[in-house]
């Protein structure tokens, strides 16, 4: 009986000591890889403000967009792993006030993507009007008007969570980790959330195959450029694939939620951090490689300063020469 009793212990202490150093380890690459995307994230926006050429071109002012919002929720994403996975819980308004403003990024994103598909849309399928339709005016109040429109549906959204009722203590103070399902407990609040979402992407999803089709046909046309129609449907067909897995991330909560009943404790948590890499990670990091890589204006200065910021301040100098080279 002894016996069993030790060994029963020494079972569960071992368990507990791999599932501190399963959480220490995760927490540790996921946040290493953050940190590198979130560098990589951010030379990019500096590179988009360090030439004239990348402020005054409206395809770059909305790349400007989305990597700024995709950086922001990017290290929200983050920070919000590393109190799950630590099982740190918050208040009920703090919650609420954070999922509500990654919604707000999360929409601008996808607004800002579809809009970018229009974009190379009308740039090869009507050319001759692309100077008149897509000016920094017009891109200036496309950006401005998404931001509105997001904006007010976080508005509406705290509107109807504030009508749950906190005046139980005990219910302020969170019981699990801070996600969708544990702030919309208003059916109300829930179902506009559902509705909003599943519209907007279905809406996106269409906007972005409709610019797509009209691509491909236009490539086919002996008045189009074909090299640059096949580099148009390439980026939009990435476009594709990253709004598909930043639409996969509307549903990363509920599919935790769910294994985390089915599966003990060290399983659920590898399948979170697999599912956290690929449809919350991924996503974010995709614009910079997009067009860091492919676009042949980009690419050089960007890969300039990342050397030079990676390098540091002992080689500022020979990076003051570099530029004055590239430029």
């Amino acid at each position: 009986m002894i016996l069993n009793n030790r060994t029963q212990l020494n079972i569960t202490v071992n368990l507990h000591r791999e599932g501190i150093l399963g959480i220490v380890t995760t927490s540790t690459l996921t946040t290493l890889q953050c940190t590198v995307f979130l560098f990589i994230n951010i030379t990019m926006l500096y590179t988009l403000r360090s030439k004239e050429v990348f402020r005054v071109t409206s395809r770059y002012l909305l790349l400007f967009n989305l990597l700024f919002a995709d950086t922001v929720q990017l290290a929200h994403s983050q920070s919000m792993f590393l109190l799950s996975s630590f099982r740190l819980t918050l208040l009920y308004p703090v919650c609420a006030a954070l999922i509500v403003f990654n919604s707000l990024t999360l929409f601008v994103s996808i607004a800002t993507l579809v809009i970018m598909c229009l974009e190379r849309y009308i740039a090869i399928c009507y050319p001759l009007r692309h100077s008149a339709i897509i000016t920094i005016r017009n891109t200036g109040v496309a950006i401005c008007v998404i931001w509105i429109t997001g904006l007010l549906h976080g508005i509406i959204q705290l509107s109807l969570i504030l009508r749950f009722s906190f005046r139980d203590l005990q219910l302020t103070q969170m019981m699990d980790f801070c996600g969708k399902e544990s702030v919309f407990l208003d059916p109300a609040s829930d179902l506009f959330q559902k509705t909003f979402t599943y519209f907007f992407f279905v809406l996106g999803g269409v906007t972005v195959v409709f610019t797509y089709t009209g691509i491909m046909v236009a490539a086919h046309s002996a008045s189009t450029d074909k090299a640059s129609a096949s580099k148009a449907r390439r980026t939009v067909l990435l476009h594709l694939l990253q709004m598909g897995l930043t639409v996969s991330s509307t549903i990363y909560y509920s599919v935790i939620i769910a294994i985390s009943k089915h599966l003990g404790r060290l399983e659920a948590v590898r399948i979170q951090v697999f599912l956290y890499i690929c449809i919350i990670v991924l996503p974010k990091c995709l614009s910079s490689l997009i067009y860091g890589l492919r676009d042949q204006t980009i690419r050089p200065i960007l890969l300039l300063n990342l050397c030079c910021q990676w390098k540091g301040s002992v080689y500022m100098l020979k990076c003051k020469n570099i530029r004055v080279f590239v430029t």
